[in-house]
């Protein structure tokens, strides 16, 4: 183990108590009157979270929301509009500056950093700035702030036809924000403006690192908020818009009356800057989707809140199918109106079920129960609005996706859902806390474990620091060869109904050996805690396993596919198979929802791992989302959750430059002279030197202009070269 220099003495462990001792951090607490004024968090001394939190504390009081933490941007949700924070000046004002980190710390800052590194063409070139942080810290709108910036620094200023292509894309990606906020964002406990999705959007480059299309690729869309919102919580913002900014001509074709009450539907007096229709219709034209199909749209949408107000009775006889209660039976007919599919056949579908049975696939009819009834209209709004938001995101990539061969490199802006933990949580919570286990297994597997690895087998005097790895919790949720999506997928498979309680000790006794998972004893529900990186959360059991299995009755398609209406056409299609009835019940063919999210998020991390990753770490300052309210013990838990501490002590330690050799001669090969005879005899040339003392000098002058001329931050104790072999021959 090399020697103590650097870091901390290991096993050393990195005071965490809001009560440690004044003596112990008096040196750096001694004027806090200047504490606003550490604008990267590696010049406190002593690292500790109660100086971060602290120094963190001041500059949000002293209305500064960006403070650097050695590899990563930390940013403070103010809670309020700064437009001048913004502004197309300041974006120019870094974009122009020699060196941006020499200006206060800023998204701008990180977005021309990556700007930079694809022209710099070092390899990796590609770049990716993975934004994270809880639900409303601030994801979405640092995504926004970075899409801005590009499309704004990547303009081709020479070329005018070249400048009017980048600025139609521009628009275009511009636009696309409120489109997929309006139709995949809603308003949570935790959050007005909260994305029930996630997305990796890429910026694609040509040679001349000019801005020349894009494509987005999204995750895990959270369709049960369709048909069911937690209390307090509201469905997605497009319903709100329809509702509330239709016009009178609009409202009488959609069937929507000014205070008519819808259930799904909830907390209709709040009004939110998201609910600007306006906006997003303006949005969806730019993106070339024509007021006669947004008609088509927003009428299918409301077609989906009428068929939530269909409600049953339950049947006294089971033989005979349940009847929709009386002052139900008008919104079947408005549902199947705006629909354009018969109202008798919506009725039988949502009534009745079909079975094909035997090796002559003779069909069995048979009435479904009260909840089968309300479950099967559930289905069929989750599975239209699904099928919509995935058509709207193949319509945006469209619009702004070109031939890779009209682009060389990219950059990447991962805004991805944040850690949650509500009152109750299911697959969902379960799915989007996963996701972030991910994301945080890559931050430590980059910077926090990597980095220190490095230095080891580079020979470098280094001592580990210790930091929290995640890898048990990851293991306990998808691992093999048992883990909770494991056992999830089993389930799904078997021929059986799902007994809850059943399941709940099985996932107990199966996975009692990993220490993240636990039970809430005193709850009567069936449950089970996981201690993820960033706090413990109790999940519910019962329902988890028919979510993953999500299935949809085959008889829901063939009605859609009965539809006359012209984009619930394009959005399911008839098929030979549909045309001739033929239903096949593969069960061993079933894809869970949990495969198909860990499929698409490995994907996702390949992608990542082939670029140059940035991070910014989002903070919420207080749970209420109230603007400059800075809640100590809040802060302090997303703090030690994503590792900031580990990671400032590592950077203020570390080697912020760190080239390969191969890079570093192949940048420089301007500043060696040609070769000479005296390579191959050997001999001194007329000043002395002999071939290795010259290589060697030049390579000082080169590392010398190199520190000059490379921006890096002030912690650096020097530049690192890896593999760091001074092969004469090699020159």
């Amino acid at each position: 183990m090399p020697k103590q220099i650097n870091g901390q003495k290991k096993g050393s462990v990195i005071p965490n108590d809001l009560s440690d001792s004044f003596e112990e951090v008096k040196a750096f607490l001694s004027d806090e009157d200047t504490l606003h004024l550490f604008d990267d968090l590696t010049k406190v001394n002593p690292v500790t979270t109660t100086t971060v939190l602290k120094c963190l504390q001041a500059r949000y009081a002293g209305n500064v929301f960006y403070t650097n933490a050695g590899c990563s941007l930390v940013t403070v949700n103010p809670f309020q509009p700064i437009s001048s924070l913004y502004s197309p000046e300041l974006m120019k004002e870094y974009h122009a500056a020699l060196r941006p980190q020499e200006l206060k710390p800023h998204v701008f800052a990180v977005a021309e950093q990556t700007y930079r590194n694809v022209q710099s063409q070092i390899e990796p070139v590609n770049q990716s700035i993975i934004v994270s942080g809880e639900s409303g810290a601030g994801k979405t709108w640092t995504s926004r702030c970075l899409m801005k910036f590009y499309a704004t620094v990547a303009a081709s200023t020479t070329s005018p036809k070249g400048n009017e292509m980048v600025e139609r894309i521009e628009r275009r990606v511009l636009d696309s924000n409120p489109v997929m906020e309006a139709f995949g964002n809603a308003c949570t406990l935790r959050n007005n403006n909260s994305s029930r999705f996630g997305k990796y959007i890429q910026l694609q480059l040509n040679r001349s690192q000019h801005l020349t299309s894009a494509s987005i690729q999204t995750f895990l869309l959270e369709k049960t908020r369709v048909a069911y919102q937690a209390p307090c919580e509201r469905n997605f913002h497009i319903f709100y818009q329809i509702t509330k900014g239709a016009t009178k001509k609009e409202r009488a074709e959609w069937k929507l009356h000014k205070g008519a009450n819808f259930f799904w539907l909830p907390n209709p007096e709040k009004d939110l800057e998201e609910d600007c229709f306006g906006v997003t219709r303006d949005a969806m034209f730019h993106l070339g989707i024509d007021c006669s199909t947004q008609n088509n749209i927003f009428k299918v949408l409301a077609g989906l809140l009428h068929l939530g107000n269909i409600q049953f009775s339950s049947s006294i006889d089971e033989s005979q199918p349940c009847e929709p209660e009386d002052d139900a039976k008008g919104f079947v007919k408005t549902t199947a109106d705006l629909l354009k599919m018969s109202a008798e056949e919506l009725l039988e579908t949502l009534r009745i079920r079909t079975i094909t049975a035997g090796k002559q696939q003779q069909v069995f009819k048979k009435p479904c129960s009260r909840s089968d009834c309300e479950t099967r209209r559930d289905c069929l709004a989750k599975v239209i609005y699904a099928k919509l938001f995935d058509w709207l995101v193949s319509v945006i990539n469209e619009s702004i996706y070109a031939d890779s061969s009209t682009w060389g490199n990219f950059i990447g802006l991962l805004d991805v859902y944040g850690f949650e933990s509500f009152p109750e949580n299911n697959l969902e919570q379960l799915c989007i806390n996963y996701a972030n286990e991910k994301l945080q297994q890559h931050f430590v597997a980059h910077y926090l474990k990597a980095q220190q690895e490095e230095y080891a087998a580079e020979g470098l005097e280094w001592s580990f620091i210790n930091y929290q790895d995640n890898q048990s919790c990851l293991d306990l949720i998808e691992g093999s060869p048992v883990s909770i999506f494991s056992l999830l997928n089993e389930e799904c498979r078997l021929n059986r109904s799902s007994n809850v309680s059943l399941f709940q000790t099985r996932i107990e006794k199966t996975l009692s050996d990993n220490e993240c998972i636990s039970r809430d004893k005193f709850s009567k529900k069936p449950n089970f805690i996981i201690s993820h990186y960033a706090g413990k959360v109790c999940y519910q059991v019962e329902g988890m396993v028919e979510k993953n299995k999500d299935p949809i009755p085959p008889e829901l398609i063939q009605l859609l596919q009965t539809s006359q209406d012209s984009l619930l056409q394009t959005l399911f299609p008839r098929t030979e198979e549909s045309q001739n009835h033929v239903k096949t019940q593969n069960r061993a063919a079933i894809v869970t929802v949990v495969s198909k999210f860990k499929g698409s998020l490995e994907r996702l991390m390949q992608i990542l791992n082939s670029t140059t990753p940035h991070y910014i770490r989002c903070i919420k300052p207080n749970a209420d989302c109230k603007a400059m309210t800075f809640k100590k013990e809040e802060v302090l838990c997303q703090l030690e959750a994503c590792g900031i501490v580990e990671t400032i002590t590592i950077s203020a330690a570390g080697f912020p430059i760190r080239l390969s050799f191969q890079s570093f001669t192949e940048r420089y090969e301007v500043l060696r002279k040609s070769r000479t005879s005296n390579k191959n005899t050997g001999r001194a040339d007329e000043n002395g030197l002999s071939p290795a003392k010259k290589k060697k000098a030049l390579l000082d002058i080169a590392a010398a202009i190199l520190l000059f001329l490379l921006p890096f931050a002030h912690f650096s104790v020097g530049v690192f070269f890896q593999r760091n072999k001074w092969d004469c021959d090699a020159m």
